[in-house]
Parts: C-alpha cells; structure tokens; sequence
C-alpha cells in the first residue's frame, strides 16, 4: 500500500515529467522524428493517466488540502488554480481527440487540434506543478 503523505510529490513529479516529454515531443514532431515524437506523446500520456489515476485517490482518500497563504498571494493561488482546473477539465478530451487523429492517421486534422491541445496540457502540466508548491513546499508566515 502507498503512503498517502508521498502521493502529492508523486503527482507533481509526474507533472514535470509529462512537461518535459510534451516539450521534447513538440521538437520531435518539428524535427520531422515522427517515431520519436509518437513515442513521447505516448509517454506523455501514460504519465498524464498515472497522474490523474494518483490524483483522484489520493483525494479520495485525503479529502482537499487547505491553502495557508494570506493577503495577495492567496489570489495568485485561486487564479492559478481555477485556471488549471478549468483547463484540465477541457484537455482530457483534447488530448483524447488529438490521439484519435493520429492513429486513424488523419495527420492534418491531428496537427490542427494539437495547435491547440499542446499549449493547453503544457499551461496544466506546469501549473499542476506550481498548485504542489505552493499548497505543499512554501511556507506562509
């Protein structure tokens, strides 16, 4: 059995891996390394899967963390994270369709939506990670 207390780490982690094979991929795809790219999109999907799998037991089991921040940073926070809620809600489907394209092989229809999808799942990707720093590793006095 995992330890609760080590999940929001493992999430985190799991987010900055996602952002580095996003990134990686999108230079893949730009390189022209197609098989590399599909690779790391892949990739970038499983550890998402991983994530979102980790996440929701982890707040199954957890319940919701308080933010501690006061004053202005407390609004920083909520932006970020509504921001990041509200997209992360709207990429699981993009990403879904933007995979869909590409294994029916529909390459221009997949370029399209990953124009869109790509800069979404980055801002969640890395804003997932900054939601963990501040709610987990910055200390308000």
């Amino acid at each position: 059995m995992i330890e609760l207390s080590v999940l929001p780490s493992v999430n985190a982690s799991l987010n900055a891996i996602t952002t580095v094979l996003l990134v990686f991929g999108y230079f893949l795809a730009r390189q022209r390394a197609l098989t590399a790219h599909t690779m790391c999109m892949l990739a970038a999907t499983l550890t998402s899967g991983i994530f979102l799998v980790s996440y929701l037991y982890y707040h199954f089991h957890h319940g919701t963390t308080r933010f501690q921040g006061q004053g202005p940073i407390r609004l920083v926070y909520f932006f970020i994270l509504i921001t990041h809620t509200i997209l992360a809600t709207l990429n699981a489907p993009l990403v879904v369709i933007t995979l869909w394209h590409a294994f029916r092989s529909n390459f221009m229809k997949h370029i399209r939506i990953a124009r869109i999808t790509l800069p979404i799942w980055l801002y969640v990707s890395v804003t997932g990670v900054i939601v963990y720093w501040m709610l987990y590793r910055v200390e308000y006095r």
